[in-house]
């Protein structure tokens, strides 16, 4: 089962996606995944039986909004600052060959592995406990909130202070926080946690830094569970030709960690389980084209195309705003 929300005139809606993709049910009387999520929590059930329940209003063109641009995220809050998007790292084996490449230009041969590999490998021994068990901490690291996040066609934006712009393709996780403090997932989606993999290259402790970039899920929301093993391709367009692709290997399968390890290390902080907040956790990519040499440009459009997820996640590279000095004054 798969949601999109969108927008039409000044009014926004929530429809669930047919089995081909092609078109869309509107949910009667709801606007947002999030008012949806509440009233499932409310109601004690689940939301796919709420989904059932209130896919009756009118059939959409889910193709032509996409194409026009009304397609939004598919979950957001009324209140950004209250949407916390952060992710983990080195939890798939080709992230973990490309960050340690990256940390090991411009060493001798024979230099001490990097604490990246190290920390791959911790994920590799203790990132998949039994049942009732805590797994090894995974990376962390934050993103922004909810303000960050660019819609589904929409533009990432080349900040005059980065030194590039790189694609990450990544299953989300996406959650609600209930009344009691209780993280509950609403669903997976296909993201691009988009980063500077220039910016980290040069110091192992810049990766706080090259992580604060817009970001981008969607369009689609699955509800339910997660294949074991979620494949697709991850490509660079570059005018009408295709400068860069490969094969993008998601899912428990591909990884070091498991899903419910990298939950509980980023819920264990009592701050990330506020009632009524939202989270989107980039799960880890398992390629970039940045390992690959890319340097990409202004122009370039990435395009991660998952058919688990429905449509494909595409977004262009553009010219953000230019550095400027910013001067703190006292009060």
């Amino acid at each position: 089962m798969r949601l999109i929300q969108l927008r039409d005139g000044g009014s926004r809606h929530v429809a669930l996606v047919d089995g081909e993709g092609h078109d869309a049910t509107l949910l009667a009387g709801v606007a947002s995944v999030y008012d949806l999520a509440q009233r499932a929590l409310a109601r004690q059930t689940s939301l796919q039986s709420m989904v059932k329940a209130l896919a009756a209003g009118p059939v959409i063109d889910y193709a032509a909004a996409l194409a026009a641009g009304n397609v939004l995220p598919p979950l957001d809050h009324p209140e950004p600052a209250r949407f916390l998007i952060s992710g983990t790292g080195l939890s798939h084996t080709g992230s973990a060959a490309a960050r340690d490449k990256m940390h090991a230009l411009g060493k001798p041969a024979g230099t001490p592995e990097s604490d990246s590999m190290k920390m791959f490998r911790m994920g590799v021994e203790g990132g998949k406990p039994a049942p009732g068990a805590i797994g090894v901490m995974p990376e962390w690291f934050y993103k922004g909130d909810g303000s960050i996040v660019v819609p589904p066609g929409g533009e990432l934006p080349l900040p005059g202070y980065a030194l590039a712009g790189g694609e990450e393709p990544e299953v989300v996780g996406l959650y609600i926080v209930d009344t009691d403090g209780s993280p509950r997932r609403i669903g997976f989606a296909l993201g691009n946690e988009y980063a500077d993999h220039t910016t980290e290259a040069i110091n192992y402790l810049f990766l706080a830094h090259s992580k604060l970039r817009a970001c981008s899920f969607g369009p689609e929301l699955l509800i339910g569970d997660l294949p074991h093993d979620v494949r697709g391709t991850s490509r660079v367009l570059r005018g009408n030709s295709v400068l860069w692709e490969d094969d993008a290997l998601l899912g428990e399968a591909n990884m070091s960690h498991s899903i419910a390890n990298l939950e509980h290390h980023h819920f264990k902080y009592p701050n990330f389980r506020r009632p009524g907040d939202l989270h989107a956790h980039y799960y880890g990519a398992a390629v970039l084209s940045s390992a690959a040499g890319v340097k990409t440009q202004v122009g370039d459009v990435f395009e991660i195309d998952v058919p688990v997820f429905g449509k494909p996640l595409r977004n262009t590279l553009v010219t953000g705003p230019a550095e400027t000095l910013i001067i703190v004054k006292a009060v």
